[in-house]
C-alpha cells in the first residue's frame, strides 16, 4: 500500500470512527422500530384480531348510523376521522377525541356493536412509528434522526473506502473468515456486512431523509410541486395538507404535504360566519355516508380514511396512502355542497414525487407484499449486525484510558481529497456539515491538550 493511500485511509478511518460512534445506537433503534412497523399487518392481526375482524352479514349499516352508535357510546367525544371497512371481514374505525385522549374506536359495520378501543398514540405501532421518526421528543428528536441519517451516509461512504480490497484475498472482504475468532471475526462480519448492505443502506437512508423536518422539507419545497393551475379555481386556506399527518399516523401521501387545503364555501357564508364567531365546530351540510359514496363513485381504493372538518370552512378529506403509490388518491370535499374541490392522483405528481413515493413504499416494505417485507427485514438485520459488530470491534480495541480515536496524519497530499469528500457531504446535508465543524473543533481541542500534556511530561 502506498503512502498517499495510507494517509487517505487514515483520515477515512478517523471519520468512520466518529460517524460510527454516533450513528450506531440510532441505527439499532431505527432497525428495531423499522422491523416492528414493517410487520404492522401481521402484528395488528395477531394483537388486535378481535377489534379488526368481524363476521360478514347480508346488510351493513351506513357510515352515519355507525357514527351515531359511536357517539351514543361516547357522548362527549368528537369524531375526527372515519376509516371504512377494508373488506367484507373488516371492522369500521373512528378516531375520536375523548377526555383529552385520541382514541381509535372499532365497530362492527353490520350490527353496529362497538368492539372496543385503542389509544391512538399509545399502541405498539404508533410508538414504533414515532420513535422511528422523532424519538418521541418532537422537533429535537426529528433533528437527531436526520443528523444520524446524514452521518450514516458518511459512514457508508467512508466504510466502502476502508473495505476496498487493495490486493487482499477475497476472504474477509467478500465473505467473513468464519474459522477466525475474536476481533478478526467481528471485523470480517462488520466489513463484509457493511459492503454488501451499503447500496441498500444508502437507499434506506436517503428515502427516509425525505420525511425529515429540515432536509426533507427543503427537498419537498424544491421537488414536491404541482401546476399552479390545479388550484386556480379552488378557494384556499393558509393551511397545508401536511397538517393532517402526525409522527404517529400517516393520513395524506408525502407528495400531498405541501399542497394547500381548500375551504368550504357553497352558499353558506352566514352559517360559516356565525360558526366562526361562536368558535363552534362545523355542522356539515352533507353526511358522512355521502362522502363515502363520493369516494366509491371516484373509485378510491379501499383503505382510505375520511378526515372530518373541524371548522366552519373546513373540508372533508378523503385520502388513501396506498401500498402501491400508483393508487394514491386525495380528495377535498366541500362540507356543505359535496363538491369535490380537489382530486389529486399519482398521475398528477411530478416525476421526482412519483419516484419518492415509490421509494417510500419500498422503504416501508409495502410495495411488493411479503417479498418486499422480507427484503427490508434482511436489510434491517444487516444494519443490526453491522452496528453491533462495529461496537464490539471498538470495545475490543479501545485503550483503557481513552476512546481509541485513530491517530490523524496529514503529512501527505492525499488527505486533502478526503477533506473535499467530507465538505461535499457536509454541504449536501447541512446538519451533518455543522456537526462536522463541531467535531473538528472538539477534535483539535482534545489533540491540543494531549499534545501539551505529552510535552509537559
Amino acid at each position: 500500500m502506498s503512502k498517499p493511500n495510507v494517509s487517505f485511509y487514515n483520515l477515512a478511518w478517523r471519520w468512520h470512527f466518529y460517524a460510527g460512534l454516533f450513528v450506531a445506537p440510532f441505527m439499532i433503534l431505527l432497525a428495531v422500530t423499522g422491523i416492528i412497523y414493517l410487520f404492522k399487518p401481521q402484528l395488528d392481526a395477531l394483537m388486535y384480531g378481535d377489534l379488526l375482524t368481524v363476521k360478514p352479514a347480508h346488510h351493513s349499516l351506513s357510515a352515519d348510523d355507525l357514527q351515531k352508535r359511536v357517539l351514543t357510546t361516547y357522548p362527549q367525544a368528537q369524531v375526527s376521522k372515519y376509516l371504512p371497512p377494508l373488506n367484507a371481514e373488516g371492522s369500521a374505525q373512528f378516531v375520536v377525541n375523548n377526555d383529552g385522549r385520541e382514541v381509535n374506536v372499532f365497530i362492527d359495520p353490520y350490527s353496529g356493536t362497538v368492539l372496543g378501543t385503542q389509544d391512538a398514540k399509545q399502541n405498539l405501532q404508533a410508538i414504533a412509528r414515532e420513535l422511528h421518526g422523532e424519538l418521541m421528543i418532537g422537533t429535537v428528536g426529528d433533528r437527531l434522526v436526520e443528523l444520524a441519517a446524514g452521518w450514516g451516509i458518511v459512514l457508508v461512504v467512508s466504510g466502502v473506502y476502508l473495505w476496498w480490497p487493495r490486493g487482499r484475498s477475497p476472504a474477509g472482504v467478500l465473505w467473513p473468515r468464519v474459522s477466525a475468532r475474536g476481533r478478526i471475526l467481528w471485523r470480517d462480519l462488520h466489513a463484509v456486512t457493511g459492503f454488501w448492505g451499503s447500496v441498500a443502506l444508502l437507499f434506506m437512508l436517503l428515502s427516509g431523509m425525505t420525511w425529515t423536518g429540515m432536509w426533507g422539507k427543503v427537498y419537498a419545497d424544491v421537488w414536491n410541486t404541482f401546476p399552479p393551475a390545479m388550484w386556480n379555481d379552488v378557494p384556499k386556506s393558509g393551511k397545508q395538507a401536511g397538517a393532517l399527518n402526525s409522527a404517529s399516523a400517516q393520513t395524506v401521501p408525502w407528495a400531498m404535504e405541501n399542497t394547500p387545503m381548500p375551504v368550504s364555501s357553497g352558499d353558506h357564508a352566514e352559517h360559516m360566519n356565525h360558526a366562526h364567531m361562536s368558535s363552534a365546530p362545523a355542522a356539515p351540510g352533507i353526511s358522512l355516508q355521502q362522502v363515502v359514496d363520493i369516494a366509491r363513485a371516484r373509485n378510491i381504493e379501499p383503505g382510505y380514511s375520511i378526515t372530518q372538518p373541524k371548522t366552519a370552512d373546513g373540508v372533508f378529506t378523503v385520502s388513501v396512502f396506498a401500498d402501491d403509490p400508483r393508487n394514491d388518491a386525495t380528495l377535498h370535499v366541500d362540507q356543505y355542497t359535496g363538491k369535490v374541490l380537489a382530486d389529486v392522483r399519482y398521475s398528477d405528481y411530478s416525476t421526482v414525487s412519483k419516484a419518492t413515493e415509490l421509494g417510500v413504499m419500498l422503504h416501508e416494505g409495502k410495495m411488493y407484499g411479503w417479498v418486499n417485507q422480507l427484503l427490508i427485514l434482511f436489510i434491517c438485520l444487516m444494519v443490526l449486525l453491522s452496528s453491533v459488530s462495529g461496537i464490539v470491534i471498538w470495545w475490543k480495541r479501545r485503550p483503557q484510558n481513552g476512546f481509541g480515536v485513530p491517530p490523524l496524519r496529514h503529512d501527505l497530499p492525499r488527505w486533502k481529497t478526503a477533506t473535499v469528500v467530507m465538505i461535499l457531504l457536509g454541504l449536501a446535508f447541512p446538519l451533518v456539515g455543522v456537526s462536522m465543524l463541531a467535531v473538528w473543533l472538539l477534535d483539535r481541542i482534545v489533540r491540543s491538550r494531549f499534545a501539551k500534556t505529552a510535552t509537559t511530561a
